[in-house]
């Protein structure tokens, strides 16, 4: 069986990450972009992360440019620009794909595990979260426009399992 344990990612700073250091921890996966809509969602997403670290409970930000091309830097414009603007402390990765041929193997996996509006597997824009529990299974998948305190609910429950 496949968890998010089995999975490596570089991180923003072109480390790789054997997202098996998240083992045991309650995960939210999320794909960002700096220029989007949605982009306030950082502010929501490090206030989980702040709310809810210290129980086992992590936020990882996957930045993506495969929408409106919304997510243009590089990686050190990224976290410059989530640190000056949001001050984000939760792990981020390097910009990643999410679909198509070239989609990193985690987002391949989260699609194939939780569909979704509808049964679609493709990831349909910015913000879309995968809730991952303390096993590496994911629990749900959330639409962009799910804003991020509304998943309060669902972390707790994932927490207390």
């Amino acid at each position: 069986m496949t968890t998010l344990h089995d999975f490596r990612a570089l991180d923003i700073d072109g480390n790789e990450r054997a997202l098996s250091e998240f083992a045991g921890q309650v995960v939210l996966v999320v794909n960002v972009a700096s220029r989007c809509g949605f982009t306030p969602q950082y502010a929501g997403l490090e206030t989980l992360w702040r709310s809810y670290r210290d129980r086992g409970f992590a936020v990882l930000g996957f930045p993506c440019d495969q929408f409106g091309h919304q997510e243009p830097g590089d990686e050190a414009e990224i976290r410059r620009f989530c640190s000056l603007n949001y001050d984000v402390t939760f792990p981020l990765f390097a910009k990643i794909e999410v679909n198509g041929e070239g989609a990193h193997p985690l987002w391949k996996w989260l699609k194939q595990e939780k569909s979704g509006l509808l049964g679609i597997d493709a990831i349909k824009w910015n913000f879309t979260k995968f809730l991952v529990g303390r096993d590496g299974r994911v629990l749900k998948r959330f639409a962009p426009n799910d804003a991020p305190a509304s998943l309060e609910r669902d972390i707790e429950a994932a927490l207390a399992a």
